[in-house]
């Protein structure tokens, strides 16, 4: 067969159409390919109305505008595009405050003076101290970087005044301060200069302060007459509006996505650049100086001497009441008041558990407040996140084909594709091995 064979000839009829193979009565006209189709029944399943996707339709699923860019809090290859969703801490703070007002019920029904005059006074000073440990960790949790070191670091600041409160209450407190935040620099530099994980090294920065502590050989009587039940309400009120004020400053855009940079969104061991070395180093620093301040007034007030204790129960405590109050485990989420009214509902708890005589140990319950803001980061992080633009496509787009619409269609059709070369007749088949093709034969 040769190439210029009439069979195979362009012919040129003087008209539009383009001749050739397609002109063929064989074949069938240009219309519909032909117009008896050569695959019957049983034939491949093709839609007759096939027709070439839309290019939007390619990339609809992939494509992301500069606005939703705007949005994502990390680097735009990996971050959720959209806004975190709100809604969810907002049922779990009006749940927290419920839960806090039934307590507190129950504590004003069984010892009604515990909410009353100087009783009333020493729990808001209380809320204060373990409020101001659970902003400190909830600012770390939010960082990706919790800090591990805010328990054995309210010990300490609170052994130290306790030595040093009659030099005066603003020089005791500064001293322990400032070494505080020092502790937590060095704990910022490590973490930011070599990108590990935060309670890697803050549980080194937990150990040194309780070699300060372990210097102490017994009860530490308190000097100074500093008594912060005076200004109870004042202190309770100060550390409930810092939470809120952070709470909300959290809500901004830029500034909840900054903070939560350490937050991985791919390897953990890569390198979140500068920026999030620096904010979550300020993180640390910031948790450090607050768990100085909540130790003071954990036990300014006490009547009794300060215990040398690792401290460890009140970083459960910190660490499970920020997570109780929404701040994730994972880094970046958080609410607005749940910090403050988790600690507020632990501190109800801890004296109705004393009002009740239950000998419950303060680990078990630190445990257990810790255990119940695991669940509390499971059901922020799954209703939390922003509803991205897929999650709205795989509600709308994944649906039961109609089977009038164009496109592929799963049911046989009999219009389907023809063939486009002339069907090949079963005489005109050679055995692929007979000698005489090959030229064996006779030889």
């Amino acid at each position: 067969m040769a190439y210029d064979d009439p069979a195979y000839r362009r012919r040129d009829t003087g008209g539009t159409g383009s001749g050739g193979l397609r002109e063929d009565a064989r074949f069938g006209s240009d219309n519909g390919f032909g117009t008896t189709p050569a695959y019957q029944t049983g034939s491949f399943p093709v839609a007759g109305e096939f027709r070439e996707p839309d290019a939007m339709e390619l990339t609809q699923r992939r494509a992301v505008s500069q606005a939703e860019l705007d949005d994502v809090f990390d680097d735009p290859s990996h971050g959720d595009p959209g806004r975190d969703r709100m809604a969810v801490h907002v049922v779990w703070e009006v749940l927290l405050l419920l839960g806090a007002g039934a307590i507190g019920f129950l504590l004003y029904r069984e010892d009604s003076d515990a909410v009353r005059g100087a009783a009333l006074d020493q729990l808001l000073v209380l809320a204060a101290g373990l409020g101001l440990l659970a902003i400190g960790a909830s600012l770390t949790l939010r960082a990706g970087a919790p800090n591990l070191a805010i328990g054995p670091i309210a010990v300490g600041a609170a052994l130290h005044f306790a030595e040093q409160g009659d030099r005066g209450v603003l020089v005791a407190a500064a001293e322990a301060v400032v070494a505080a935040g020092l502790l937590g620099l060095l704990m910022a530099i490590v973490v930011g200069a070599f990108h590990v994980p935060g309670w890697a090294v803050t549980l080194a920065g937990a150990l040194a302060a309780m070699v300060f502590i372990q210097q102490r050989g017994g009860p530490v009587d308190l000097q100074g007459d500093y008594d912060p039940t005076r200004q109870a309400l004042y202190l309770f009120g100060g550390v409930a509006a810092v939470s809120v004020l952070g709470g909300l400053v959290g809500m901004i855009k830029p500034v909840r996505r900054s903070v939560g940079r350490f937050r991985p969104v791919g390897d953990p061991a890569q390198r979140r650049g500068g920026l999030a070395a620096v904010l979550t180093g300020g993180a640390l620093v910031a948790s450090s100086s607050l768990a100085a301040v909540g130790g003071i007034l954990l036990v300014a007030g006490q009547d009794a001497p300060v215990v040398p204790s690792p401290g460890l129960d009140w970083t459960a405590f910190a660490i499970g009441a920020a997570m109780l109050g929404g701040a994730s485990a994972f880094g970046r989420r958080g609410g607005i008041f749940g910090t403050i009214l988790a600690a507020v509902l632990v501190t109800l708890f801890l004296r109705y558990e004393d009002a009740m005589g239950w000998d419950i140990s303060r680990l078990a319950i630190a445990g257990g407040v810790v255990l119940a803001g695991v669940i509390v980061t499971r059901i922020v992080e799954t209703y939390g996140r922003p509803r991205s633009r897929d999650d709205a496509l795989d509600d709308d787009e994944w649906t039961e084909p109609d089977p009038s619409s164009t496109g592929w269609s799963g049911s046989r059709r009999t219009d389907s594709w023809a063939t486009p070369l002339p069907t090949q007749s079963t005489a005109a088949r050679t055995d692929p091995w007979d000698s005489d093709r090959w030229g064996t034969g006779g030889r």
